[in-house]
């Protein structure tokens, strides 16, 4: 049994350290991972700095995207981390609190930060993207330490989540320095543990390397395709815009839903789900966090009733919160007018006259008598 690791044992809490100059905004990030993590608070670059080289129990960085830190700012501090000669320091995950100003935040992704959060995240999403960032920060640091490691999964031959990751991190890294997209699927069997209680462990692996065999014969050969979790599978697919990820999402869901699968002559009635999540559509720029997205997706996908794909925009409304409006703008000039009504179908209609003066200003091109339908429909 392998050793347990620091995310295995409660004793031995991951350690974050949170670089701010504000004394308000270090108590707010330290009130959101307290119960889950231990910390430690600087409130410049430079003193975050000889933290970092002082003390080995720090495994993840939070600082703000800033220009104004005294001693050494943000982008200097980037700078020194991933040009030292520590391979710890060199690899450490950075989670940048995004600011206000792009140039700055693109600055912040040029010289290496690991993902960008909002300012007004919730604990939710700060702890799921806290984990997903330690999760791939192992991933890579095992199979750089251990390449004689087996990075394949025992039962279909494909990647393990360790050797996934990793691959997802390099396509979002090329991507992002070539502007060019990058879709994530996750998909999974519907009704997945009454399956395994009626047919049994063996026959669920025997379907899961069918699954895994025929998503091989679809993938392109610079996607990868491996493990995500359980009986989960992704796809990580380099240069595929949205539209044509979510229609190849749909292609592999009808053709497993036709697939003549029988046992002792029986046929079996199966279905599975897809989550999608892309970048630039989805506004993610990190691997854990696009992978993070694509697994809520399937699970959405699978408690809305299963045999289908939840996309960009596609949650039901019910799970998330409102969208901003400005979202559903971008996505309307990315071309991906079928995302746009479901982000808007909150809105009343005592909103739509300011739709419909935008419309007549900017020219959008927004769905109107869409959303009046919508929004009519609802309140009958």
């Amino acid at each position: 049994m392998p050793a347990p690791t620091a995310m295995d044992t409660p004793q031995q809490r991951p350690r974050i350290l949170i670089v701010d100059e504000s004394r308000n905004v270090r108590t707010q990030l330290v009130q959101l991972i307290r119960d889950q993590y231990d910390f430690r608070e600087e409130g410049d670059g430079e003193g975050g700095w000889q933290a970092l080289v002082i003390d080995h129990s720090l495994q993840l960085v939070i600082c703000a995207v800033s220009i104004s830190i005294p001693l050494l700012d943000s982008d200097g501090l980037l700078a020194r981390l991933r040009s030292s000669r520590l391979a710890r320091l060199r690899q450490i995950p950075v989670l940048m609190v995004a600011s206000n100003d792009e140039e700055a935040n693109v600055r912040a992704r040029a010289l290496g930060a690991s993902d960008f959060i909002a300012s007004d995240i919730d604990a939710s999403e700060l702890l799921a993207r806290i984990d997903s960032a330690l999760r791939l920060a192992q991933a890579q640091n095992v199979l750089r330490e251990h390449p004689e490691r087996d990075t394949q999964h025992p039962d279909t031959g494909l990647p393990t989540r360790q050797r996934l990751e990793v691959h997802a991190a390099q396509a979002i890294s090329y991507a992002l320095r070539h502007e060019s997209p990058v879709s994530i699927l996750i998909m999974g069997f519907d009704r997945f543990d009454a399956l395994r209680d009626e047919h049994g462990e063996d026959l669920v692996k025997e379907l899961h390397k069918r699954f895994a065999s025929m998503l091989f014969t679809k993938v392109r050969k610079e996607d990868s395709l491996g493990h995500y979790s359980g009986s989960d599978l992704a796809v990580v697919s380099p240069g595929t815009p949205y539209p044509a990820c979510e229609a190849f999402a749909n292609r592999l869901r009808e053709a497993f839903a036709v697939a003549n699968i029988a046992v002792h002559g029986k046929r079996l009635d199966l279905s599975v789900s897809v989550g999608v999540a892309n970048t630039p559509v989805d506004r993610l720029n990190s691997a854990s966090s696009l992978l993070t997205l694509a697994a809520q997706r399937l699970k959405t996908a699978q408690q809305a009733g299963g045999n289908r794909v939840v996309a960009c925009g596609e949650k039901p409304l019910s799970q998330q919160p409102a969208p901003r409006l400005g979202h559903a703008i971008d996505l309307i000039k990315a071309g991906h007018e079928n995302a746009v009504i479901p982000h808007l179908l909150h809105l009343s209609k005592e909103v739509l006259p300011f739709l419909e003066l935008l419309e007549r200003e900017l020219k959008l091109g927004l769905p109107l008598a869409e959303l009046r339908k919508r929004t009519l429909d609802r309140e009958h």
